[in-house]
């Protein structure tokens, strides 16, 4: 295409090993704008709301080791402030050294249907509905000045009654919001990179069309959407994954796989080949006033783990926010003379410092405390859990890991 050779992209993956002919491990290098960064696959980006990961400043997140080296931003806020300010998001929320990613819509916000057009997308924050064009999505690039950001696109296709011809719609809009996009960076001194957005509801025809097309475009990676928490069951959604990871190119991530946080789920999808996930999940943990608490040690000996029972992990198909069987609820009454650590052995400050009893004690007087302990130990939990995550698919243990996560909790 004719800006083809226009675009440079420093963005590169290593693979260091390939599990089942699918599952990828790796470290993706050359990140921002002066290629110094790297991410180790599978991995995940860092949460935030407005560019802080909630409950938490600045110094006390960096209390935590093995952070991402990617924060996670979403397009909705603070676009004229940061037009005046003109030094970008980064420098405006005085983030540390980090790169950032640039998505539509947070996963963690309901996302209202039925606002998009074939030539815009509505995006939401605190002060309610905003309309994007293609103009006005490149002027909120060039605010944000994000290192990476995420194609505009037409993702209101994950409800279950969704007709095929509004899935091919969705397919063509965002191509042809792709497009349009690329031709405006061409024409502009935004120096980030580019992230295309594959589509196609539940039908594997579309989804394979729209990976395909979108592969063919100047991209740097791909974004999964539509396949989030609630929309479809675990066996459809690796069904249409492998479909799209068959039609993208090996040398480039295959992120970000947008809505999907649970661990479970999180292991079946890095089977088919996904390497980046959201960090949301443990936010919404942390909501409910809950801390994680599943096991992913794999170094224990495997016998530990043969004769312990399995649960699903089953999730209500349209309740993103009820609890799952990863995590405690605090606010239980058999909590108030727990003195165990949330979770033994964890090394978080939380653990080491505070025992389940005090957590219930400040979730059941609503003291603002709880909230910082709780992301503290989840979010470390959660990092934790994608450290396993890669140590597993570099010993071909992705089974023990699974039995691991899976397990019945003992309390």
């Amino acid at each position: 295409s004719s800006y083809q050779g226009a675009l440079t992209l420093k963005m590169k993956l290593e693979l260091a090993r390939v599990v089942r002919g699918t599952g990828r491990l790796g470290v993706l290098r050359g990140l921002g704008r002066t290629a110094q960064h790297s991410l180790e696959v599978p991995g995940c980006l860092l949460y935030t709301h407005l560019g802080a990961v909630p409950h938490l400043t600045q110094d006390t997140l960096h209390t935590l080791s093995s952070l991402p080296s990617v924060t996670q931003v979403t397009l909705a806020e603070h676009q004229e402030v940061l037009e005046e300010f003109k030094d970008g998001f980064r420098k405006f929320a005085g983030l540390h050294d980090t790169l950032l990613y640039c998505s539509l819509h947070d996963s963690a916000a309901p996302c209202p249907t039925g606002y998009t057009t074939n030539k815009t997308v509505s995006v939401w924050g605190s002060g309610g509905r905003i309309e994007l064009t293609v103009a006005k999505f490149m002027a909120l690039q060039k605010a944000v000045q994000p290192d990476w950001y995420q194609s505009m696109a037409d993702g209101e296709t994950w409800q279950n009654n969704t007709s095929r011809k509004r899935v091919r719609k969705s397919v063509d809009r965002t191509l042809a919001h792709l497009d349009e996009c690329l031709l405006a960076h061409q024409n502009s001194q935004v120096k980030n990179t580019r992230v295309g957005v594959v589509e196609g509801g539940d039908i594997p025809e579309e989804r394979v069309r729209s990976a395909r097309e979108t592969a063919k475009r100047p991209v740097a990676g791909f974004c999964l959407d539509g396949l989030q928490t609630g929309s479809m069951d675990q066996a459809l959604r690796t069904q249409l994954i492998a479909a799209v990871t068959k039609e993208l190119p090996e040398e480039k991530p295959r992120s970000v796989l947008l809505g999907v946080g649970r661990p479970d789920e999180v292991l079946a999808c890095v089977e088919v080949g996904v390497d980046l996930f959201e960090s949301f999940f443990p936010f919404q943990v942390t909501e409910r006033g809950c801390a994680l608490c599943f096991s992913f040690n794999i170094s224990l000996d495997p016998e530990d783990t043969a004769g312990e029972t399995q649960h699903n992990g089953d999730v209500s198909l349209d309740d993103q926010t009820r609890m799952t069987s990863f995590e405690m609820n605090l606010k239980d009454k058999r909590y108030h003379d727990d003195f165990r650590p949330l979770v033994e052995g964890c090394g978080c400050y939380c653990c080491k410092n505070h025992q389940r009893a005090y957590l219930h004690h400040l979730l059941v007087t609503n003291e603002l405390l709880a909230g910082v302990l709780l992301t503290i130990h989840n979010t470390a939990h959660y990092q934790g859990f994608f450290s396993a995550l890669r140590e597993a698919v570099a010993g071909d243990k992705l089974d023990i890991l699974r039995r691991r996560v899976l397990r019945e909790r003992k309390e």
